[in-house]
């Protein structure tokens, strides 16, 4: 009799333990299920752009209060050059980014088999044309150094502003769709024309033989300490510069709909991230939404 009791208790807490052991498995898993849904959902409502740091990133933080409102983070990640962003918007590293108008993101698709598109057209940063030691164009002399940016895009519109101004004349036919490169300059003007980096162009000319003059983005520009005001010469912002060369918000093709990017793009969009830019640049930037 004591060896049937004992065996029927052992049994009694084998089918506990296994109970007990189920019950633990099944509130382990629903609880791990609960914590991926709730780190999903949280990942959901944080909105991470790459973008030049002036002025795109100062523009984006000014629409972090709008988003908060709404229940987002924005995460601005800072990028100093004009490659890495897109990069890192193709891998998946960010949601969107903030640094670039459209031919030249058409120019990254093109030589790097990305789908990345615009999603909205948020600001224009006229180019001007800076001077080394010379306050007027009509002074420049025979000879003199002239330093412009050497991507595809940006020294289309380098050339053309130059163009614009009568310093030099492209060959026929020459156009922003078309695209324009050194090769297409019928005249120079008797000027020696330099193409380097983008973002090296306002460092050069400050360190250029006086008399040399410089066409420089807008943002770079702003980054040198640069003002508009102070450009012998400018790119007229209600031109079709200003259309073509509009910077955007480019996200992943097929994303440009998503809450996420329509909800950074509402908080760009405000009668409050005008005025901040009107404000704060003085004409370098214009909002052009």
């Amino acid at each position: 009799m004591k060896k049937t009791a004992l065996l029927i208790l052992a049994a009694i807490f084998a089918l506990s333990t296994v109970s007990l052991a189920g019950c633990s498995q099944s509130t382990t898993g629903s609880t791990t299920a609960a914590a991926a849904e709730a780190a999903e959902n949280a990942a959901d409502k944080v909105i991470t752009v790459g973008a030049s740091s002036t002025p795109h990133a100062e523009i984006l933080d000014q629409a972090k209060a709008a988003l908060a409102a709404e229940g987002y983070t924005l995460k601005i990640v800072v990028y100093d050059d004009y490659v890495l962003p897109n990069k890192s918007l193709a891998d998946g590293e960010i949601d969107a980014n903030y640094f670039q108008h459209t031919p030249y993101l058409d120019s990254y698709n093109e030589s790097n088999g990305t789908d990345l598109l615009a999603a909205a057209s948020i600001h224009y940063e006229p180019f001007g044309i800076y001077g080394n030691g010379i306050t007027d164009l009509a002074t420049i002399a025979a000879g003199a150094t002239i330093i412009i940016p050497a991507d595809d895009s940006n020294e289309t519109r380098a050339l053309l502003l130059l163009q614009q101004e009568g310093l030099i004349t492209l060959a026929e036919g020459a156009s922003a769709s078309v695209g324009v490169t050194t090769l297409d300059i019928a005249d120079d003007g008797g000027y020696k024309i330099v193409d380097v980096q983008a973002d090296t162009v306002a460092a050069q000319l400050k360190n250029s033989d006086t008399g040399s003059i410089a066409v420089i983005n807008g943002n770079y520009a702003l980054a040198a300490g640069l003002k508009i005001s102070d450009a012998l010469a400018q790119e007229d912002a209600s031109g079709d510069a200003a259309k073509t060369y509009a910077n955007i918000i480019a996200v992943r093709k097929g994303e440009e709909n998503s809450p996420k990017i329509k909800a950074l793009i509402a908080a760009l969009e405000t009668a409050e991230i005008k005025s901040y830019i009107e404000k704060t640049y003085n004409g370098a930037v214009v909002a052009i939404f």
